[in-house]
């Protein structure tokens, strides 16, 4: 039997390694002020906010406010006037959702010839980017203070497709006077539309069409082993980071977002690293030489990670361990108290009455090709499944890669012509 001197060895060393784990995972470093950044020789691209960048390029964007019925304020943009369209805008609307620990910028950041929000923009498209809660655009609250009240922080993509969705949903369409939109959405921006759809279809019902890039819904299949490891480790220590006050993970600010935007921007030898570090988080099965340059790298690892909540990388990590696509899993206690059973609900991808593309990359490690199919299959209303035309195509590569714009954006865009006027 373990003396006491063994046991209380081993309470402090798990708390150390836990407090450790949850200061690279969350708390801001020394910030570098932007005159340093500059000096260094960071790219001017990775220090500008939405607004700028796009009028750096020639296209002016507005920022609108978004609160949530839970209160909720989000940032969401606007792409006014286009640099390549002169015309008259399409209608409807379209909304691009980003994905996990990201942000409107994962739209943009690999420049004017290849970020698909511009190239929406060019082709006519009224485009819309929508930030989600926890994220630098979405860290604010009518009542609670993101840094001092731990209830901030208390969400996962429930809620994310509960309010933020739906909140943007209802202000674009009130901004514009259309009944309906149409729906783009990266990774997790895709699982949170199935959660609306699932617990709120009236909503389901005010979008047209839905483009599904690489979806995100249940993830077993998952083998970027980064990842699992990282969500496992947030879900296994939820309760024990908690108690240390961390409750926010991986935001702007943070050691890991400014460690990598510093390095990242050292030199040619760093850059390729960087491009390492990223196939090997999405666990490639081979690299994808050109598709996301070191200039993009350099200026998408200001904006990212851009944050989220303890929660809900918890339920990520639950994810991948599960064959169902549903809610948190609290344990059976708890879930007879929450639920009312002892299991978790599924969401219900019958509700999902939308017409749906869906386009994947056969090399993503990230949002499996199986975990896709089982996904397709269980939507009821399938419009096309196109994996990319190109073996190396990886998670990343669906919103960073300078191949989007014969890639991806001709297959959106015949798509989205059928459900949109000129």
């Amino acid at each position: 039997m373990p003396s006491k001197r063994v046991n209380t060895f081993n309470v402090i060393l798990i708390s150390t390694v836990v407090v450790g784990v949850g200061y690279v995972l969350s708390t801001p470093w020394l910030p570098i002020k932007l005159e340093v950044k500059q000096s260094l020789g960071y790219p001017k691209d990775s220090l500008l906010n939405f607004t700028e960048l796009t009028g750096r390029y020639g296209y002016s964007s507005e920022e609108h406010t978004v609160v949530t019925e839970d209160a909720y304020i989000l940032s969401m943009f606007r792409i006014a006037k286009a640099k390549n369209c002169h015309k008259r805008k399409r209608s409807p609307p379209v909304l691009m959702m980003h994905g996990l620990l990201l942000s409107s910028h994962t739209w943009i950041d690999s420049g004017p010839n290849a970020g698909l929000a511009y190239l929406l923009a060019d082709a006519c498209y009224d485009v819309w980017l929508g930030n989600t809660r926890g994220n630098y655009y979405g860290r604010r609250h009518m009542t609670l203070n993101p840094d001092t009240d731990k209830k901030f922080w208390d969400f996962y993509i429930e809620e994310i497709g509960k309010y933020d969705v739906p909140a943007m949903i209802d202000y674009i369409l009130d901004n514009t006077g259309f009944d309906k939109l149409n729906y783009v959405g990266f990774s997790q921006g895709c699982g949170t539309f199935f959660v609306m759809c699932s617990e709120r279809p009236e909503y389901c019902d005010k979008v047209q069409l839905m483009t599904a890039l690489a979806p995100a819904s249940r993830q077993y299949h998952t083998q970027s082993k980064i990842f699992r490891a990282v969500t496992q480790l947030c879900e296994r220590f939820e309760n024990s980071f908690s108690l240390y006050g961390l409750s926010e993970v991986f935001g702007a600010g943070s050691v890991t977002q400014e460690f990598f935007a510093f390095f990242c921007q050292l030199s040619d030898i760093t850059e390729s690293i960087c491009e390492t570090l990223m196939n090997v988080f999405d666990h490639v099965h081979s690299s994808h030489p050109g598709s996301i340059t070191n200039d993009t790298t350099r200026v998408l690892v200001g904006h990212f990670p851009a944050g989220t909540s303890l929660h809900n990388m918890a339920r990520y990590g639950q994810s991948m361990k599960t064959k169902r696509f549903q809610k948190f899993d609290y344990g059976s206690e708890q879930n007879l108290v929450v639920y009312g059973s002892e299991e978790p609900p599924e969401y219900k991808l019958s509700a999902v009455k939308v017409p749906v593309l869906c386009l994947y990359g056969k090399n993503d490690g990230l949002v499996d090709t199986k975990d896709v199919a089982w996904l397709m299959s269980r939507l009821p209303n399938v419009l096309e499944v196109m994996p990319v035309d190109d073996p190396h195509w990886n998670h990343m590569d669906m919103t960073y890669s300078q191949y989007t714009s014969y890639a991806i954006f001709p297959k959106v865009h015949e798509y989205l012509l059928k459900y949109t006027e000129a």
